[in-house]
């Protein structure tokens, strides 16, 4: 069973790059993902374009949980987060 919610994008971070493939960390106005957790952020925009980006894994830094990505999201992005992972 996986849960939803939806949050906003605060903050993005550049975590890896090699080669051609870059790795990104987001941070949420909120989160439910708990550290190890992977899952989805679904974002739509005013077109109706839906962008789905998967969390890859979730890691704590100075108190703040960031969100692995292969794929960037701008701050102030509205997003529905779906965990997958089984807790």
């Amino acid at each position: 069973m996986s849960t939803t919610f939806r949050a906003v994008v605060t903050d993005i971070r550049l975590h890896s790059q090699q080669k051609e493939r870059s790795r990104w960390q987001i941070a949420l106005d909120h989160t439910e993902f708990c550290p190890g957790d992977t899952g989805l952020l679904r974002a739509t925009s005013k077109s109706g374009a839906v962008l789905e980006v998967a969390v890859l894994e979730v890691e704590e830094d100075a108190g703040e949980l960031w969100h692995a990505t292969e794929k960037p999201l701008l701050a102030e992005t509205e997003v529905e987060a779906i965990i997958t992972s089984e807790r």
